[in-house]
């Protein structure tokens, strides 16, 4: 009999690791709490540095865990270490005996309210990352209506001691500028602003893209960070921020302004974690068990860690990590 895998979170993590898993031999179980497999990918519009649509990796994903044993709409209620492996009830009242776990459970996005100051939840032309991301797939939301002048403000919830997360959530800075980019193909005639703390561009084609955005779309970028968010007569968002190149306050109204908000961990698994006895890292992500030569395992014996619940991360480490994990359970269960 095959050895069976548990897998918790159908996203781009926990797929790429199924798919491994599979093709080496083994039985991996993706249990996903939503309708259908992809996580946040599935959500997004184009992926940063070259713009390509996520449909289409996701797509092909979909194809690769053809075979793979998938439970939707279901959730991990308990999990207990057994003699064998581990003893794994599920929501649906099913149970399953798996003989090691991969944790794939992601990310959440940081909730914009907790940042009063942004107006978001306040004044309608406030909006997030993800909130454009679906305009640019389905070209509908109500609050963006031919904006003349539009702002992006950069680390939202990350690198901000006032709401406890002080990482850099890594992806935020390219994603704003290819948002940027997009923004100006929908409405060429805008003007277009990012505020930001550091522009951190380290990837592949990331500083191409970089200069992309000013060359070609006229973006422009301000080192100064947003303080205050209100509404005119009018109507208009009035920002008040201070241009930290040139030592000087600035004021300025806008049509539309996107919150880049941050990652953090998924905190719907913080039960079954506990029951796995995996720990929190200083972030308030999950603790891998080595920062270099154990990346993909926990403290805990069989229970093994992929993608953004360990610490923000882009698509291409996410999908590196995934294999590597499927890795790591297979020398695992061959030891």
């Amino acid at each position: 009999m095959k050895e069976k895998i548990l897998i918790i979170g159908g996203g781009a993590a926990g797929m790429e690791a199924a798919s491994q898993l599979y093709k080496m031999g083994l039985h991996p179980v993706i249990i996903e709490k939503s309708e259908a497999l992809g996580g946040h990918i599935a959500q997004w519009d184009r992926l940063f540095p070259a713009f390509h649509p996520a449909k289409d990796v996701v797509e092909k994903m979909l194809d690769d865990v053809k075979g793979v044993d998938v439970r939707l709409e279901t959730e991990v209620v308990d999990i207990q270490r057994d003699n064998n492996g581990f003893h794994a009830v599920l929501s649906n009242n099913e149970k399953l005996d798996v003989q090691a776990v991969v944790l794939a459970t992601g990310f959440d996005v940081f909730k914009a309210e907790r940042k009063q100051e942004y107006g978001y939840g306040i004044y309608n032309n406030v909006i997030t990352n993800a909130e454009l991301e679906q305009f640019f797939r389905t070209g509908k939301d109500e609050r963006i209506n031919h904006p003349k002048r539009i702002g992006f403000v950069h680390c939202v919830g990350a690198r901000d001691v006032k709401v406890c997360n002080t990482y850099c959530s890594k992806v935020c800075c390219a994603t704003a500028l290819k948002q940027a980019c997009e923004v100006k193909e929908v409405f060429p005639d805008a003007e277009v602003y990012t505020f930001y703390m550091d522009l951190r561009m380290f990837g592949p084609g990331y500083e191409d893209l970089y200069l992309k955005t000013q060359k070609d779309f006229d973006v422009k970028c301000v080192r100064g960070r947003v303080c205050e968010v209100s509404e005119n007569m009018d109507g208009k968002l009035v920002i008040k921020a201070e241009d930290t190149l040139f030592g000087k306050p600035l004021k300025m109204t806008l049509d539309l302004l996107v919150l880049m908000c941050s990652m953090e961990k998924n905190k719907s698994i913080n039960a079954i974690q506990q029951k796995l006895g995996v720990a929190d890292n200083s972030d308030g992500f999950m603790q891998s068990k080595d920062t270099y030569l154990g990346m993909n395992e926990t403290a805990q014996e069989g229970v093994f860690v992929a993608g953004a619940c360990t610490a923000p991360k882009s698509l291409p480490d996410t999908i590196a990590e995934a294999r590597a994990v499927a890795v790591e359970v297979f020398n695992y269960i061959n030891r």
